[in-house]
């Protein structure tokens, strides 16, 4: 399995940062007014190895898939609803779909393991793993040879899409359960530090699911490596945006991170390849409860704080027009010396 994932070599280039750190600093303005902007600038600049990046073509990809563990009560709302707010993507009519229209990003949803059978349309790709993963507590939620062929199928996909920007996506009842188990497993966190409410959970609800992860933890003790943890924990469409993830870093595409779930297949690509955290835009800090641990594993400031927990690529698609700010900002603000304008006196 382990040949399935690439090298991604790191981005660290001195002279590039130095280079872009001194054109940002040259700008009219003062020195690290624009905030976090002028670290997105920088970033966005390593990425593409330019002083002036530029973003085409991007691909707003929500990975849908159904998870055995809701058997267990660990969600609020039914399974079907995984199915039916897929419909929802694709009719245009979900949070996520207008926000794509709203900013002219390609919207693809992929059917990587929902327990439904979509006719064929454009906008959706049918690449079902399974009906669903099995329920974690008698089982591991994939088997390996699932987990690799959902990874190889989330490469594959990002391969034949156009573009240097991937806005990532989800939809999966159950879904924040398996990324609680994740960052639980990947991180050392407890357990209860690390679920939150989902898609809406009571005060009761909420202490059943820590106490059925709980119990998923220890039978799946065994699963230590990032890849075991994502085989016995993970849902296809967190499997397959792995593979997303991976092969995005490895074209030195900028990937732009949502919420929760999303968060959690970052920090299993970072575990097998730690260079791809500087690929890495995370675009908001999630209300979900484990949110700040996991952008604390994975070492990220987030862009936005706006109490979002509701998946999809919401947080994504609102963060975007920050980066192409950004970008503009870097081909078009006038520097100190090209607009005439004095510079601050030395003291």
């Amino acid at each position: 399995m382990q040949d399935l994932i690439p090298t991604i070599p790191s981005l660290a280039d001195a002279a590039l940062s130095t280079a872009l750190q001194e054109r940002i600093d040259g700008k009219t303005k003062p020195l690290g007014s624009l905030g976090l902007l002028e670290g997105l600038m920088l970033r966005l600049g390593l990425i593409q190895g330019s002083l002036s990046p530029q973003l085409r073509d991007p691909q707003l990809m929500v990975f849908a898939g159904d998870h055995g563990l809701t058997a267990q009560g660990v969600s609020a709302f039914p399974s079907e609803v995984t199915w039916q707010m897929v419909e929802n993507f694709l009719a245009g009519g979900a949070a996520v779909s207008v926000l794509a229209r709203q900013h002219g990003l390609e919207m693809t949803v992929v059917d990587a393991g929902v327990a439904h059978d979509f006719a064929p349309r454009p906008g959706l790709i049918i690449a079902k793993i399974a009906k669903g993963t099995q329920d974690a507590t008698l089982h591991s939620a994939m088997s390996i040879d699932q987990c690799a062929t959902a990874i190889a199928a989330g490469k594959n996909l990002l391969r034949q899409r156009p573009g240097n920007a991937l806005l990532l996506g989800e939809m999966g009842i159950g879904n924040t359960s398996s990324a609680a188990l994740l960052l639980a497993r990947l991180s050392g966190a407890p357990i209860a530090e690390c679920a939150g409410r989902g898609t809406g959970l009571d005060d009761a609800g909420l202490t059943r699911k820590i106490s059925v992860l709980d119990t998923v933890l220890q039978k799946h003790a065994y699963a230590k490596e990032p890849l075991q943890a994502l085989a016995a924990f993970g849902g296809f469409e967190i499997a397959m945006m792995v593979g997303a993830i991976l092969q995005a870093a490895l074209e030195r595409r900028v990937i732009v991170v949502d919420g929760f779930i999303t968060s959690a297949a970052v920090l299993v690509a970072a575990r097998l390849q730690p260079a791809v955290l500087e690929r890495c835009v995370f675009a908001h800090h999630s209300e979900e409860r484990g949110h700040t641990l996991m952008l604390q594993a994975c070492g990220a400031t987030p862009l936005l704080n706006l109490g979002l927990r509701l998946g999809e690529g919401s947080g994504a698609a609102l963060a975007w027009p920050l980066l192409e700010s950004s970008c503009r900002i870097m081909s078009e603000m006038a520097s100190f010396a090209s607009a005439g304008v004095s510079e601050k006196e030395a003291a």
